[in-house]
C-alpha cells in the first residue's frame, strides 16, 4: 500500500463546492491537494466548471479519478434507490448512456485512468434482468475504455460481495473492477465490510474512506458518521486491503453532517496510522 501522503485524497462532492477554484479553496482548507472529481458538472454546467483540468492544476490539486451519476436517482429510502439506482431503470438508459459518452470524453480530456460510479443494484433473482444489467456494464465499460483509456470502478455496498464478484465475473471485463466502500457496506446492511474486502481483493482499485453504523431495523438507512466513530474496523480493514495488494487510493467520503470539511480533516489525521 502507498504511504498516506501518495494515497489520501478526498471527494470533490462531498464539500459541494460550486466551482473550480472553491473546490481549490476547499482543498487549501482540508490540506489534501488530491481529489476525486464528480465529473457531471463539468458538461452539465459549463459556465460554471469550464477549464475545469486547467484551473485546479494551476493551483496544485491533482485529480485521482473521477466519479458519474445517473440520472434518476432516489437515495429517500433503500427501497427508492433499489428501484431507481444507477443504469438498471430502462426509463433513463438512453439519456444515462449519452451522458456518460460525455462523462468518458471528460475523463479523457483530464487524462484519467479511473471512473466511479453506482451500478444499481444487481438483481439475483431476476435473470433477464441480471443479463441486461451486465451487457450494459459492459458496453460503459468498454466505451469509458475506448475512449478515455480508463476503469470503470463499482462501488460496493448495494449487493453482497458475493454477488458482486460474480457478477463482475459475467461482466468479464478487466477494466470493470471495484472501488471500495467500507461503510455502503454497512449502511444497506450486505454483510462484514472485512470479509467483503477479502472476498474483492483482486478486484479493488481504490477505496473509499467513511463511516456508518447499521440500519436499526431491515428497510432502513444505516447513518453514516464521520471516520472512527463508526462500526468500520479501520485497522483491520486497511490490514486486509494491504495483504490482498492493494496500491490504490484512499478517498474520504463525507456526504452527511454539519462540519463536512473538518469531518474530511479529522479523518485525514486519523488514518494515517494505520497505513504508515
Amino acid at each position: 500500500m502507498k504511504p498516506a501522503d501518495e494515497s489520501l485524497a478526498f471527494c470533490s462532492w462531498s464539500t459541494q463546492p460550486k466551482c473550480p477554484n472553491c473546490l481549490v479553496s476547499n482543498a487549501n482548507e482540508i490540506g489534501i491537494s488530491r481529489v476525486q472529481l464528480h465529473l457531471n458538472p463539468i458538461f452539465e454546467n459549463p459556465d460554471d466548471w469550464a477549464d475545469a483540468g486547467k484551473k485546479l492544476a494551476d493551483a496544485g490539486v491533482t485529480v485521482v479519478s473521477g466519479m458519474f451519476t445517473p440520472k434518476g436517482e432516489d437515495y429517500s429510502t433503500p427501497a427508492t434507490i433499489q428501484k431507481t439506482g444507477g443504469v438498471v431503470p430502462d426509463e433513463h438508459w438512453q439519456a444515462n448512456l449519452e451522458a456518460f459518452g460525455k462523462t468518458a470524453e471528460v475523463a479523457k480530456a483530464l487524462g484519467l485512468a479511473q471512473v466511479s460510479f453506482h451500478a444499481g443494484f444487481i438483481p439475483e433473482d431476476d435473470a433477464a434482468l441480471h443479463d441486461k444489467l451486465v451487457g450494459r456494464l459492459r458496453e460503459l465499460g468498454d466505451l469509458l475504455k475506448d475512449t478515455a483509456g480508463a476503469d470503470l470502478l463499482l462501488e460496493t455496498g448495494q449487493e453482497t460481495a458475493d454477488a458482486l464478484d460474480r457478477f463482475l465475473a459475467e461482466v468479464d471485463r478487466d477494466s470493470v473492477a471495484v472501488n471500495f466502500d467500507p461503510a455502503n457496506m454497512i449502511l444497506y446492511g450486505m454483510g462484514d465490510p472485512i470479509a467483503a474486502a477479502e472476498k474483492l481483493a483482486p478486484r479493488i482499485r481504490q477505496a473509499h474512506i467513511k463511516d456508518a453504523t447499521s440500519p436499526p431495523e431491515p428497510g432502513a438507512w444505516g447513518a453514516e458518521v464521520a471516520v472512527g466513530t463508526g462500526e468500520v474496523n479501520w485497522q483491520a480493514f486497511l490490514k486486509t486491503l494491504n495483504e490482498g495488494g492493494f496500491n490504490g487510493d484512499l478517498v474520504i467520503e463525507r456526504e452527511a453532517g454539519d462540519d463536512r470539511i473538518g469531518d474530511i480533516k479529522q479523518a485525514a489525521a486519523y488514518i494515517p496510522q494505520f497505513v504508515d
